[in-house]
C-alpha cells in the first residue's frame, strides 16, 4: 500500500496547544492512532469556539460531521509532551470543507503527526447533509492567521 501523501499549506488559521495526558498513551506508552482523532477533534473544537460556536453543533440542528481522514505520523508522542495544533481550511464545497492539520512537539517544533479531515455540515433533525450557515465561511476567512 503506498503511504499517504499529505500536502500540507504554508499559512495557517489557528493553532492550540494540547497536552498529552497519561491517559492518550497505549500499551506502546506512546499516542494511539485512536487518540490522535480526539486530539485533533479537540483542537478543532477549540477553533470553532474561537469562531463563535460552542461546538461542533453548530446553530440548532445543524452541526458537522466528518466524512474522510488521512493521518501521517511522523514521530511519537508521549506523556508529558505538548502537542502544538495548526489547522487551516484546505478546500471548500457548497456542503463541507476540509481541513488540514500540522501536529508538533511543543518542545522543539519537530513534526508528529499530519492529517486532513473532510466534514460536511449535517443536519441531526432531519439526518441529511445540509447547506452551510450563511456566515460560516466569512468567521473563517476573517479569523486570520495566529498571532
Amino acid at each position: 500500500m503506498p503511504r499517504q501523501k499529505i500536502i500540507l499549506p504554508e499559512t495557517w488559521l489557528y493553532e492550540t496547544v494540547v497536552p498529552i495526558r497519561i491517559t492518550d498513551l497505549n500499551y506502546g506508552r506512546h499516542v494511539g492512532n485512536d487518540t490522535i482523532l480526539g486530539l485533533l477533534q479537540e483542537a478543532r473544537v477549540r477553533w470553532l469556539r474561537s469562531l463563535g460556536y460552542d461546538s461542533e453543533l453548530l446553530e440548532g440542528s445543524l452541526g458537522l460531521i466528518l466524512v474522510d481522514l488521512a493521518v501521517r505520523f511522523r514521530s511519537e508522542l508521549t506523556y508529558g509532551d505538548d502537542l502544538l495544533v495548526r489547522l487551516t481550511v484546505s478546500e471548500w464545497s457548497h456542503t463541507g470543507f476540509e481541513l488540514a492539520y500540522l501536529g508538533l512537539k511543543a518542545s522543539d517544533r519537530s513534526e508528529a503527526v499530519r492529517a486532513l479531515t473532510g466534514l460536511v455540515f449535517f443536519d441531526y433533525a432531519s439526518k441529511r447533509i445540509a447547506a452551510a450557515p450563511p456566515d460560516f465561511r466569512s468567521r473563517v476567512e476573517h479569523s486570520g492567521p495566529p498571532r
